[in-house]
């Protein structure tokens, strides 16, 4: 798929499908957020994979809308430590990730934490480590034929402030 036909076309999802993500899917997808750029390449960040339903559940209950996570084929925590921007590294390692699924054609969301001190437990994430973002993917439950639309179609069809309204040049 195109990069820019990837980035215009995808939206998360929270509905999938109970199939399974092979295992070649699942580390192409992680190590999409390991060839992530990081400030002065220090790469903060860990992925944490839970992978039985207690854990899972025990994360679920740490973000605001558990169920997409519960229903996942593959969840993926990203955790940091260190100093420098390390939320931004976080993202973008997750943004890189998701856009790999789309590429396969796996849905994804990016999950906020309601509950850091559950995350951290659920993840056991060190003393000096950060829960960033907790990302699901999985089949969509929905599925869309991207290909029917072009780059600029898919975005014209997003629902985001026109470009004007978000870009200030100064002289």
């Amino acid at each position: 798929m195109d990069a820019f036909l990837a980035i215009t076309s995808r939206r998360d999802e929270r509905r999938y499908t109970a199939e399974p993500l092979p295992d070649a899917l699942v580390a192409q997808i992680l190590d999409a957020g390991r060839l992530a750029g990081s400030s002065r390449n220090r790469q903060p960040w860990i992925f944490v994979t839970p992978t039985t339903r207690e854990r899972i559940e025990r994360l679920a209950e740490a973000v605001f809308v558990p169920d997409n996570v519960r229903s996942a084929g593959l969840v993926v925590a990203i955790l940091v430590a260190g100093r420098g921007p390390t939320g931004f590294d976080a993202g973008r390692a997750g943004q890189n990730m998701l856009l790999a699924a789309w590429n396969a054609g796996i849905a994804s969301c990016p999950n906020g934490i309601s509950d850091e001190a559950a995350a951290r437990a659920a993840l056991e994430a060190g003393e000096e480590e950060t829960v960033s973002i907790v990302l699901s993917f999985g089949r969509p439950a929905r599925t869309r034929a991207i290909e029917t639309r072009t780059a600029a179609q898919w975005s014209e069809s997003a629902n985001r402030k026109p470009l004007d309204e978000l870009v200030r040049k100064v002289g």
